[in-house]
């Protein structure tokens, strides 16, 4: 982690202040005018504007727009923005999606070859400890010592203690996604001193635990559901990431917690969320509350905002790269295509008639990729726009309005189903198939599609219609022993056409050797 630059903007427009290796944590800038933590954090409303540097983490991917002041350097600000890395990893890997470009690497995530000098491989891994290194600042700067060395005032210690938990959920998702992609990782909190040293790896087992740990100590702290200001973290979306590990303990530490997962889905669905009546609405130009008060299905998202918040990662991204060959991009709400984005067969051929997720453009496009490169091999897919509910474009065509749902309702209703069908405790099966059956009634618009029974395999592919392109495909295909291998093929899975099995290694990304060159206290991942 040596490699990154930190540079923390502090969003009031007072300025920035940045820190690089220091060893002597008591030199005083020469320039008084340059900012420090005790400027910064003088009263609870720095501590909130700090607070939004790191929901902003998820969001861009520099100081100055889509473009200037880059958080981390090695690679074009776009390709290295988190969700943008995140969905690389997460959605091109498996059968949900393709690229045609050629840009370095990036088609080796289509072909299960990547290495661990892969750029976008170590954009990911950076753009993760970024996050958590700005978190951990952030953590240590709000401690109750800290808040009275400061002289700030009881009424406030209880506003920042909130901002903490939030904090602390930030730090714990990002280590999600290092378990996740990753596995076993360098490992760094608050309790760590500043400055150059040589962090240790923490096992898989060992930090699953530290992020169930973490998320069930902040709950208390957090605002009841739905309370907090949008897209801000509540007690359901510690809940929801809690539910995440559980579903995938087997793989994560080898233990079934599937009654743990059922436990959290069920606390969540009794929070008050509800199904958005129209699927298309969820990923369109005004998929929030502020805008539509009605809009409870989605409990944690990434926001954007077509004037105030610039990126060519996120929905950005995804709208203008899966627009191409006869699409019109204006019917998308965007000024062009990028040409880069479709799908495979196998995603689309896990449709029937009449479901109105199937989101795909077919005109001019062939169903088989016989052609990367060619962005008419494969359907296009039109399932992200930024075009609002009344059908006129967002704010912006360069840039788009839509936001990410991370974690939604519709995905509890299926983690509450599977975990139920793998013998989890404490829920039943007429729930489990109502829920199944709540999903697809919002698909069909009538109960044609209901079904009278569900097992596992159903809800694979259930996940796959509800939840594609939102980023859990890789995480669900391991879960079922179904990425690498060769039990499951999709076109160009091991770098040919009709795909081919690949290496169980790929299960997990490597350590980027440069991180591994510069601390001797790495292993490298399994197999790399």
């Amino acid at each position: 982690m040596k490699k990154i630059f930190i540079i923390i903007l502090i969003l009031s427009g007072l300025g920035v202040f940045s820190t690089s290796c220091l060893k002597d944590l008591d030199v005083e800038p020469i320039d008084k005018n340059v900012l420090t933590s005790a400027t910064v954090y003088k009263d609870a409303a720095g501590y909130k504007h700090v607070l939004a540097k790191l929901y902003a983490g998820l969001a861009v991917s520099g100081q100055r727009g889509p473009a200037g002041m880059a958080d981390i350097s090695g690679i074009d600000e776009g390709f290295g923005q988190y969700l943008r890395a995140l969905w690389y990893h997460q959605v091109l890997t498996t059968d949900e999606a393709v690229i045609g470009w050629d840009d370095q690497t990036i088609k080796d995530f289509v072909y299960h070859r990547w290495t661990s000098s892969d750029v976008f491989v170590s954009a990911m891994y950076y753009r993760i400890f970024y996050q958590i290194t700005l978190a951990n600042e952030y953590i240590r700067e709000s401690a109750a010592s800290k808040l009275e060395e400061r002289n700030i005032p009881a009424s406030a210690r209880d506003e920042i203690k909130g901002y903490r938990a939030e904090a602390r959920f930030l730090r714990a998702l990002s280590y999600w996604h290092a378990l996740d992609i990753f596995g076993s990782v360098p490992f760094v909190t608050e309790q760590d001193l500043v400055g150059a040293f040589l962090p240790k790896q923490i096992s898989r087992v060992d930090l699953f635990n530290y992020i169930v740990n973490e998320l069930e100590e902040i709950i208390a702290d957090l605002p009841a559901p739905r309370t907090n200001q949008y897209p801000r973290a509540d007690k359901a979306a510690a809940w929801m990431l809690l539910a995440k590990l559980y579903l995938n303990a087997e793989v994560y530490i080898g233990q079934p917690k599937y009654s743990e997962c059922i436990a959290y889905c069920k606390q969540i669905i009794d929070a008050g969320y509800v199904l958005e009546p129209n699927y298309i609405h969820l990923f369109n130009a005004d998929n929030n509350p502020i805008q539509n008060p009605a809009f409870r299905e989605v409990i944690f998202a990434v926001a954007y905002d077509g004037i105030r918040t610039q990126t060519y990662g996120g929905p950005n991204f995804i709208i203008h790269a899966q627009t191409g060959g006869s699409m019109v991009a204006a019917h998308y709400g965007v000024d062009g295509g990028w040409g880069g984005l479709r799908t495979t067969k196998n995603l689309v051929n896990l449709f029937t008639a009449g479901d109105n997720r199937a989101r795909f453009y077919t005109s001019g496009q062939q169903l088989e990729i016989d052609n990367l490169s060619d962005f008419t091999n494969g359907y296009a897919v039109f399932k992200f726009t930024n075009i609002r509910r009344n059908g006129q474009p967002g704010s912006n065509l360069a840039f788009t309005d839509t936001d990410f749902p991370v974690f939604r309702l519709g995905d509890v209703y299926l983690m509450y189903a599977e975990a139920h069908l793998r013998g989890g405790s404490g829920g039943n099966m007429t729930d489990a198939i109502n829920y199944v059956n709540n999903l697809r009634v919002r698909a069909f618009g009538n109960t044609s599609g209901n079904v009278e029974s569900i097992d596992l395999d159903f809800i694979l592919q259930e996940r796959g219609r509800e939840l594609y392109w939102e980023g859990h495909r890789r995480t669900d295909l391991i879960r079922y022993g179904r990425f690498t291998g060769g039990t499951y093929l999709w076109p160009w899975k091991g770098f040919t056409r009709n795909g081919s099995a690949t290496d169980a290694k790929y299960n997990l990304f490597p350590i980027p050797f440069s991180d591994l060159t510069a601390n001797p206290n790495l292993t490298p991942t399994p197999g790399y």
